[in-house]
């Protein structure tokens, strides 16, 4: 009988005792929402953001509802509206594209490399097709942003970071989500941070981030944050700026203060996880790792690989065989959309074109979680699971039957 892997893809660890009790401290107060504070009070969302400001090296923070809230605050507060054209990764998740269809403008999709991340070549060929950029980390794979940031420096493009797979990771020594005008974070359960959900957004520009501010649903209540620009940069924006309202609560945010003190330990435990499969799936024939670049700082709360060329009915075998194994893989090159795994062309309302290059590589590409709740033993039985597998798979494809 073959071993089985038996632990959830979708636990994740409990809440620090810290976080609970902080979580307590607020609901003993009934004050919840952000500006219900007493005399001499520091609203939790306000200390969240001046401290995530701090750690990741930015002037201005905004606490919000979610991650998909923040990426449309983003866009709205550089402007983007009606008719726009916004680039974006191919290879992302629904609520990117759904970010800029919800303000009116219109996605340009950008296609994907198989290091999985985005096309920059692709990129500089319709960069002349809008002056913003929304660039998805997808996965927790960062493209070489010099070279991006370059590109879109010289078109006159303003790039929204969406960092919802790289909190804490860099590239050069950059923090994710400091190379563009607006880094988006989300601290939804199954990211660096949880909340449950909610999301953050990070900048340097005095005039986007008041506009965020008053589009979260700031009611005049803005001098009372402590990472926002000052009263010169509300006087500009306050009467021609529509209230959105997706304010974080003091609870979650005090959940995500404790959370954050040991969020760069929690990065080292993700990557020691993402190591261990990497290492037992090295070598397999068929199955391509993703190559991962010296300038990349990863934070790696997933896995993925490719199964690149093979026939569609031999992927779904190998995603059965592992189920029945109890391992968990998405298949973004599946027939239908499934879960998270939607891709590009399922998003009609875009008006898609298609992409034969991202479509091969989104064909192959085999996704799972790497909770913390997982040990490193774990980790290597999954990887020898899906080795095995793929192993008898590609076996008795055409061609392979004396390799073994």
């Amino acid at each position: 009988m073959k071993t089985r892997f038996t632990g959830s893809f979708t636990q994740q660890e409990p809440l620090p005792e810290a976080a609970i009790e902080a979580a307590v401290r607020v609901m003993r107060t009934g004050r919840l929402h952000r500006y219900n504070t007493v005399s001499g009070e520091v609203a939790e969302a306000a200390l969240l953001e001046r401290e995530f400001a701090d750690w990741i090296g930015a002037k201005y923070c905004l606490s919000v509802a979610s991650g998909g809230y923040a990426l449309a605050t983003a866009l709205r507060a550089l402007g983007v509206g009606p008719g726009n054209r916004v680039l974006t990764n191919a290879f992302t998740l629904a609520p990117v594209p759904g970010a800029i269809a919800s303000v009116g403008a219109v996605p340009v999709f950008v296609g994907v490399t198989e290091g999985l991340v985005i096309d920059l070549d692709d990129l500089a060929a319709k960069s002349g097709q809008a002056d913003v950029l929304m660039l998805s980390h997808m996965r927790g794979h960062i493209c070489d942003m010099d070279r991006l940031m370059a590109i879109c420096d010289g078109a006159g493009i303003r790039v929204i970071e969406d960092c919802a797979h790289t909190m804490g990771a860099r590239w050069n020594g950059v923090m994710s989500g400091r190379h563009g005008a607006i880094g988006c974070y989300s601290t939804q359960t199954y990211k660096h941070l949880n909340s449950g959900e909610g999301g953050l957004l990070v900048s340097d520009d005095a005039e986007a981030m008041a506009r965020a501010v008053m589009l979260s649903g700031s009611y005049m209540f803005h001098d009372r944050h402590l990472a926002a620009p000052g009263p010169e940069a509300f006087a500009a924006v306050t009467y021609d700026t529509p209230n959105i309202s997706g304010r974080m609560d003091n609870l979650r945010a005090a959940i995500l203060r404790v959370e954050l003190a040991s969020l760069p330990d929690k990065c080292a435990r993700w990557n020691e996880r993402y190591r261990t499969v990497e290492a037992g799936l090295a070598g397999v024939p068929g199955l391509t790792l993703i190559d991962r670049p010296e300038a990349e700082d990863y934070v790696m709360s997933s896995f993925q690989f490719l199964l690149l060329d093979w026939p569609g009915e031999d992927v779904a075998e190998v995603v059965a065989r592992c189920a029945a194994r109890g391992v968990e893989l998405k298949w973004f090159g599946a027939p239908e959309p499934q879960g998270f795994t939607s891709r590009y062309h399922f998003w009609r309302y875009a008006g898609p074109k298609p992409m034969p290059a991202t479509d091969r590589v989104l064909a192959g590409l085999l996704d799972m979680r790497l909770p913390l709740t997982f040990t490193l033993e774990d980790c290597a039985l999954i990887a020898t699971i899906i080795r095995d597998e793929v192993t008898e798979v590609r076996a008795r494809q055409p061609g392979q039957e004396t390799v073994w």
